[in-house]
């Protein structure tokens, strides 16, 4: 297969006990020809001095620093902006992904013709032990299915040759699933590879750990950015609240 080149997207901020753990994953990766651009949004830690390291052992590592900090949305724009690549995909900074991630998903992804694919994945505690818990990928999501479940933010490939690049409103949180929303609307489907390719870590400090805040940025994601009514904005917030307690999918 000829290798296109992949563009790997990692906003980091204060990971600087995990993101070597994550680019350690991307440099045992089967498929080669990938650049990794790495936006630090004024780490307070030791990120900086971890990621410097990797730039000298590796020249498709690249490393861009904020001047000021700006957020995990913008952080990740400005890491769009430098790539250079066909393909654009996503890692959060202390997500892991099996070596053979992106081979599967690129030939995935060139086989079938698709422009926007995910796929399946696990999750992990901060030590990296398993919490025997996979997150499955829907074979084909459309937009309104997409409103009701949001595709892992480090499984998601979409091709910028036929998409574009895509760049995400400055909100706090629930920004990777706006730009999913813009994609599809062009994509038409996002189809999802249904095998476990990568990690997502779970600890008491990620943004994601406290679901009771991400109620508030659902709503505005629905009815201030994706224009719906209030009665269907309602009915998606009741499905997000009971699929949260419940663990239905």
């Amino acid at each position: 297969m000829n290798e296109e080149l992949v563009s790997i997207i990692v906003p980091a901020y204060n990971c600087a006990d995990f993101i070597a753990e994550t680019i350690e994953s991307v440099i045992k990766q089967s498929y080669k020809n990938w650049e990794l651009i790495i936006v630090d949004d004024c780490s307070s830690d030791d990120t900086a001095k971890v990621i410097e390291e990797y730039l000298l052992k590796d020249d498709r590592i690249h490393y861009f620093k904020n001047e000021k900090n700006l957020g995990a949305a913008m952080t990740r724009n400005n890491a769009v902006k430098q790539a250079k690549g066909r393909y654009m995909a996503f890692l959060d900074s202390d997500d892991l992904w099996q070596e053979d991630k992106l081979k599967k998903q690129i030939e995935f992804m060139t086989k079938n013709n698709y422009s926007f694919t995910c796929t399946a994945y696990d999750k992990i505690d901060e030590n990296g032990a398993s919490l025997n818990r996979i997150i499955e990928a829907r074979v084909k999501t459309d937009y309104h299915a997409l409103l009701k479940k949001n595709p892992g933010n480090s499984t998601v490939i979409y091709d910028a040759s036929v998409l574009g690049k895509h760049y995400i409103p400055d909100i706090k949180k629930r920004n990777d699933y706006v730009m999913w929303l813009q994609i599809i609307k062009k994509a038409g489907y996002v189809y999802g590879l249904q095998e476990v390719l990568g990690s997502h870590r779970v600890y008491s400090g990620s943004l994601s750990s406290n679901k009771k805040s991400l109620l508030k940025y659902h709503w505005f994601v629905y009815r201030k950015i994706e224009k719906l009514s209030f009665f269907y904005s309602a009915y998606l917030m009741v499905y997000w609240v009971l699929r949260t307690v419940l663990k239905f999918k």
